[in-house]
């Protein structure tokens, strides 16, 4: 039997439905500055650990007010208990996608995914595997040194699907292999993604825009090259020609 061919990301759609902005600003006012400079643009924002630690609930409903998608990136990893009533707590708050760590195991997993199915926003729930600023050589003493990366990402991937979390955070270099062994709609978040013009950072595990899309992500994260450009939309443009997707579904302002 042949392998099954890689398959494409949940839908088409178009740059502004899949592309997520981190938005790791120090606090609410620079955040909410980038989320007006960059428009009708970006449909979704990344609200990580220091945006959330700095300004809470707020900085997510500022940014939902002006009508964008929240990505609540907290990684929550704890025990199931202190997991699902983290979750619960967020009730209230208009959050798309949340993200727990794989790493804490099928319960703490399966909390989460029943905590998350409690909220009235419904959020989709995706389990962080290895962290794109790792390339491997860190993991032998951390995790079975007899298995490679991209076996350790395969298997927190199983855990999570099996778990009935909806999906996984993984870096573009597992994408093929992951998305063979789980077809859509199990929903692929991918960081680590650089333009034709921007730079790795910190990121070890990238590929482009135009590559994580045909592999299989759903959606991708990008911030710094996005927010630190001075001209975003022909950023943004650039991007979309290198995924061969249209900006928006719908006619752009401006």
């Amino acid at each position: 039997m042949s392998a099954p061919r890689v398959a494409a990301g949940a839908a088409a759609g178009s740059l502004r439905d899949r592309l997520i902005v981190a938005l790791d600003m120090p606090d609410l006012a620079a955040a909410t500055a980038q989320v007006d400079r960059l428009g009708e643009g970006v449909l979704w924002y990344k609200v990580g650990l220091q945006l959330f630690c700095s300004s809470g609930r707020g900085a997510v409903e500022a940014i939902a007010a002006r009508g964008k998608k929240i990505f609540l990136d907290l990684k929550l990893h704890d025990i199931p208990a202190t997991v699902e009533k983290a979750i619960r707590a967020l009730d209230g708050l208009p959050v798309s996608l949340l993200t727990v760590h794989a790493a804490g195991g099928s319960k703490m997993l399966e909390a989460a995914a029943t905590a998350a199915r409690s909220l009235a926003s419904r959020p989709a729930v995706v389990g962080v595997t290895v962290l794109t600023s790792l390339d491997g050589d860190e993991l032998p003493g951390v995790w079975d040194p007899r298995t490679d990366l991209e076996a350790k990402v395969l298997a927190l991937a199983k855990l999570c699907a099996d778990a009935g979390v909806d999906g996984v955070v993984a870096s573009p270099r597992e994408l093929a292999a992951l998305r063979r062994a789980h077809p859509v709609p199990f929903r692929i978040v991918t960081p680590g993604i650089r333009g034709p013009e921007d730079a790795a950072h910190d990121q070890k595990r990238t590929l482009s825009i135009g590559e994580a899309f045909a592999l299989g992500a759903d959606h991708i994260v990008v911030g710094r090259p996005l927010l630190e450009a001075a001209d975003p939309r022909a950023v943004l443009a650039s991007y979309a020609d290198a995924a061969d997707l249209p900006l928006s579904s719908e006619r752009m302002k401006g």
